[in-house]
């Protein structure tokens, strides 16, 4: 998939800003669907930067390759602060990285319900020695792809941001 120029900016900015720290990187991605990876790894050079990406998009992958619990997807959903701090956390368990961005949301076009509504998305952030954290944003049912690019694009800002 091609990035915009805009997208490919920021990709750039942030491998080069993890490069300067000798930094490796990891994402862990449901909505996006390795979309946040596939940009980073768009840019040549990449690989002295990005360790690995998880596409865990089923419950059971969360569980199995990022060590999500079981009681947090029950009680709180896949879509949830919890369960992006905890995919954070797993990618950097799981991986040589010392920063990892974690993505779930529901891209639509259905799906959605009056609390999780389609274009919520849930953004995990963990580097090594520090909590993970979260936030979360609400693009709107802007269409799956809107949604999708803009998670790609806050992406990359909120990891750029975190280790800066």
């Amino acid at each position: 998939m091609p990035f915009d120029a805009d997208i490919t900016a920021k990709a750039e900015r942030l491998l080069a800003l993890a490069r300067a720290q000798g930094m490796k990187l990891a994402t862990a991605e449901s909505c996006t669907g390795g979309l946040i990876g596939g940009a980073l790894t768009s840019i040549a050079g990449s690989s002295d930067v990005v360790d690995r990406g998880f596409i865990t998009y089923s419950n059971e992958a969360k569980q199995q390759m990022l060590g999500v619990s079981a009681e947090s997807l029950a009680r709180f959903g896949a879509v949830s602060e919890a369960v992006a701090k905890e995919m954070a956390y797993g990618a950097l368990a799981h991986s040589m990285a010392d920063a990892a961005v974690a993505v779930t949301g529901v891209a639509g076009p259905g799906g959605g319900s009056e609390e999780k509504p389609v274009g919520l998305v849930w953004f995990g952030i963990a580097v090594q020695g520090q909590a993970p954290e979260a936030f979360k944003m609400l693009f709107g049912d802007i269409g799956r792809d809107g949604i999708r690019t803009e998670t790609v694009r806050k992406a990359l800002e909120a990891l750029t941001a975190a280790i800066a």
